[in-house]
């Protein structure tokens, strides 16, 4: 075990409210792909940029395209929880672990186990008729062709936050009393590029605060501990 880890350890330890903030970095390690890395979705080839074709003008001006990069690119099967989502949802059930605040809209905090997921731009999971309200699944989504469609005829918008949208408020304003009140907060996976939800850290009024990032993040962060490593081969080793 190295100094990092053993200090990671030392500081989980001594918390009972921890809150943990991540980004796509904490997902890699299942298999699905970030925005920003050499191999992610800003850096492949399409007819248009992802954050235009993710945007809410596009998906309403070229639902079929939108719809088209979406089930290509968003709606992964086959992908499972890794280190870091089990080792969270442990430390959930022990109660050491109040709240995650995640920027991923993949699901694999609950499917891990985790309850208390604030998810602040939504679930590929949850979708809706903008007409009716109807429910419809990740499956529904993934076999249907074109633009889809409710039983009312009313168009099913996926509830991911498009670029162009707010945040749910309601969201925030938990996110923000959970990372004010923790003792140890935690920021995993993330360059903290992506504003407004970049900001929530801000309101941490703490001195344990630790960043595990395999890059640079765009901000300076008074940590108490950095860890450049993946994050789900850091919590491994807790």
């Amino acid at each position: 075990m190295t100094k990092a880890i053993e200090a990671l350890k030392k500081l989980v330890d001594g918390s009972d409210n921890m809150v943990f903030f991540g980004g796509a970095g904490v997902s890699t390690e299942s298999g699905i792909p970030d925005f920003r890395s050499t191999n992610g979705l800003y850096h492949q080839e399409w007819k248009y940029p992802p954050e235009v074709i993710l945007s809410h003008t596009f998906y309403k001006s070229n639902p079929e395209e939108f719809f088209r990069f979406y089930r290509e690119k968003l709606l992964i099967t086959g992908v499972r929880p890794n280190a870091a989502h089990e080792k969270l949802a442990q430390w959930e059930r022990e109660g050491k672990l109040k709240a995650i605040v995640t920027q991923n809209i993949d699901g694999l905090h609950q499917a891990a186990g985790s309850s208390n997921v604030l998810e602040l731009h939504g679930s590929v999971h949850r979708n809706y008729c903008e007409k009716c309200g109807k429910f419809y699944s990740f499956e529904d989504i993934l076999h249907s062709e074109g633009v889809p469609h409710c039983t009312c005829g009313g168009q099913i918008k996926p509830d991911v936050v498009l670029y162009e949208e707010g945040l749910d408020q309601r969201i925030i304003t938990s996110a923000v009393n959970a990372i004010a009140n923790a003792d140890l907060l935690i920021i995993g996976g993330t360059s903290l590029n992506v504003y407004p939800a970049a900001g929530l850290i801000n309101y941490y009024r703490g001195n344990k605060l630790v960043l595990i990032n395999k890059s640079a993040v765009a901000r300076d962060l008074a940590a108490n501990l950095v860890i450049s490593d993946p994050i789900g081969e850091t919590f491994s080793q807790l």
